[in-house]
């Protein structure tokens, strides 16, 4: 885990704010941890081909190849002439295994992002019905020190959300991707 510099202010005085760092990084420890083998590699494949290394060792790699087999370089018997079928195949099977390296990787996050997305939906439900009673208490309060009741908000704010019909109003209203 890198231990960067706070920025400025008391933040890292505020314990709520402490205790809430301290989980969500051992959340992510407990995830990165729990990966399989394959997970492992298509993670660490992953951080080297999206590097700049990479890209110049394979632009090296490509141009000495060419110069090579195009005759260029003194006293070398080219091995692979041109349209350059070897560089061609070996390119290809590359190019699969970086693919497959990526997509595990990629299906890792994934997996990652959706219980996150849960666990984000679960804290907004319990939020929500938190507001809701926060509201109604507020509403009995009211009601018994005297405080004139205003218009209606357009959200019935003080009843619990009814979280089917929500998601139901909102798949029929997004328009499916193309």
């Amino acid at each position: 885990m890198k231990d960067t510099p706070d920025p400025p202010g008391n933040e890292r005085d505020d314990p709520t704010i402490e205790r809430n760092v301290r989980l969500v990084a051992e959340l992510e420890e407990q995830a990165l941890a729990g990966r399989s083998p394959g997970e492992k590699l298509g993670d660490a494949a992953s951080r080297v081909i999206g590097s700049m290394p990479f890209v110049v060792f394979h632009l090296v790699w490509f141009a000495a190849w060419i110069a090579l087999n195009l005759g260029a370089i003194p006293g070398i018997e080219p091995f692979d002439e041109f349209p350059f079928g070897l560089l061609t195949l070996v390119v290809s099977l590359e190019a699969i295994f970086l693919s497959l390296f990526l997509l595990i990787s990629q299906n890792r996050m994934t997996r990652q992002a959706d219980k996150r997305a849960h666990l984000d939906l679960q804290i907004n439900l319990l939020a929500e019905a938190e507001a809701t009673k926060i509201l109604r208490m507020l509403e009995r309060i009211s009601d018994k020190v005297g405080v004139p009741k205003e218009e209606e908000p357009e959200a019935d704010l003080d009843q619990p959300t009814d979280i089917v019909r929500l998601a139901t109003r909102v798949e029929k209203r997004i328009p499916e991707s193309q």
